[in-house]
């Protein structure tokens, strides 16, 4: 007679209880796994095997296997919150120790600009060079640019737009078509062009119906424009206009000849060279020349529709500081500067296991990578079996709550059955003590 029985299935039931209790403390820890219990039962070991009749002396706890199922994902406000939507863990690094990998997406910034966690683990992916190209390679930690972004200069120009050709020829003024006065025109539009150092300069054009070809029905529209209110002169290949005494355009910057039909212009066939001359701009600083602007019209149309632009394009812009990151579903960081533009920072680098059960958490939301466990696959989000990033959200614990209040009242009717098996044995051992 014996208590081994009761006396193991007491430390079973003791060591479920932890576990269960582990897994409710952690309901509200982002990214965490639930754990469960796994038991096996213990036979005596005997020199010629074991008999059909015999009895089992008790249970042992097998494994603690932890859950490694999708939990909840949770929307929030802060942009640097990631949550994975799939497999695939962050990879951790402090750069001494071996990487470490997890499923908390709670990052920040640092005084570096490195991304980290709470206990300062540095994210790892792939860093992108000047320009913004992504470097594939070995992960390293990714750090935001410090410095802002440099100007550059406006080299082309796409517009698209209609002329109404309803609108009757617009004659143009004694001694030149003098821009200010509205009557001399039909139509304008502005837009913003940079210098080499990023200053702005406004670019007016004027859009003039000159005449109607009585024979082929062609209509010829002419283009002319300022720079900050300073007409625009004679390019460097000789095209373009000229000046009157006055300091007024004599000659358009260019002319577009729309075919009867309407449609898109047969004049120019191809793109246009503007120069933009020295001027100075609405806070009376003066902007430098913009020589050799490549101009695309060939999108423009009349029709008897309303004069309207469609679209506006010029690859220019001044300099900007860093104002705000957005992380894509692919992983890739993207920096948001305050000038409008953006510009990747690096590609964060996804971890898989063959065998995440194998997995050593190490406390802290991570897990350190073990011979079970098998060596990390690498990849980056939403390529092969990775899951997506979501950035502003968060996975939640995949704790179920409700099973584990049932599993710990399961566990406690167990721990108080073994208790009552080993009184029960004590019962019978002091009844055969007190026979004479």
């Amino acid at each position: 007679m014996g208590f081994q029985q009761g006396l193991s299935g007491l430390n079973a039931a003791a060591k479920n209880l932890d576990v269960i209790g582990n897994n409710i403390s952690n309901t509200s820890t982002v990214g965490f796994k639930a754990s469960r219990a796994e038991f096996q039962d213990l036979y005596a070991a005997a020199l010629n095997g074991a008999g059909v009749g015999q009895i089992g002396i008790g249970v042992t706890l097998g494994s603690v296997a932890q859950q490694f199922t999708q939990g909840n994902i949770s929307t929030t406000e802060n942009p640097l919150d990631l949550a994975v939507n799939g497999p695939g863990f962050f990879q951790m690094s402090d750069g001494v120790n071996p990487t470490t990998y997890t499923r908390n997406g709670q990052f920040k910034i640092n005084r570096e600009g490195f991304i980290v966690n709470n206990d300062g683990l540095k994210l790892l992916g792939y860093p992108a060079d000047g320009t913004g190209v992504i470097q594939p390679g070995i992960a390293a930690p990714l750090q935001l640019p410090t410095a802002g972004i440099a100007p550059q200069r406006t080299n082309d120009i796409k517009l698209e737009f209609n002329v109404d050709s309803r609108v009757p020829i617009t004659l143009p003024a004694a001694g030149g078509v003098i821009l200010n006065d509205p009557t001399t025109y039909n139509n304008a539009t502005s837009l913003a062009v940079y210098d080499t150092k990023g200053q702005d300069t406004a670019l007016t054009l004027y859009f003039q119906k000159a005449s109607v070809d009585a024979t082929t029905g062609d209509t010829t529209w002419n283009v002319y424009a300022t720079a900050n209110g300073t007409p625009v002169t004679v390019d460097s290949a000789g095209n373009g206009i000229t000046l009157d005494a006055n300091g007024n355009p004599q000659q358009p910057w260019t002319s577009i000849v729309f075919p009867r039909n309407g449609g898109n212009p047969t004049t120019p066939a191809g793109l246009l060279n503007l120069d933009i001359p020295v001027s100075v701009n609405s806070q009376g600083a003066p902007a430098l020349d913009i020589p050799g602007i490549q101009v695309d019209l060939l999108g423009a149309n009349e029709n008897a529709s309303p004069f309207a632009v469609t679209n506006l394009l010029q690859d220019g812009y001044a300099p900007g500081q860093l104002s705000g990151i957005l992380v894509e579903s692919n992983g890739i960081v993207t920096a948001r500067y305050s000038n409008g533009q953006s510009k990747p920072a690096g590609q964060i680098e996804m971890a898989s296991f063959r065998n995440p059960q194998g997995l050593q958490p190490l406390g802290g939301n991570v897990w350190a990578r073990t011979f079970a466990s098998g060596d990390a696959v690498l990849g980056t989000p939403a390529v092969g079996n990775f899951g997506k990033l979501q950035s502003g959200a968060l996975e939640d614990s995949n704790t179920d709550l409700t099973l584990e209040l049932v599993n710990m009242v399961t566990a406690q009717r167990i721990y108080q059955a073994n208790a009552q098996t080993i009184r029960t044995q004590d019962q019978i051992l002091q009844t055969i003590v007190q026979l004479r």
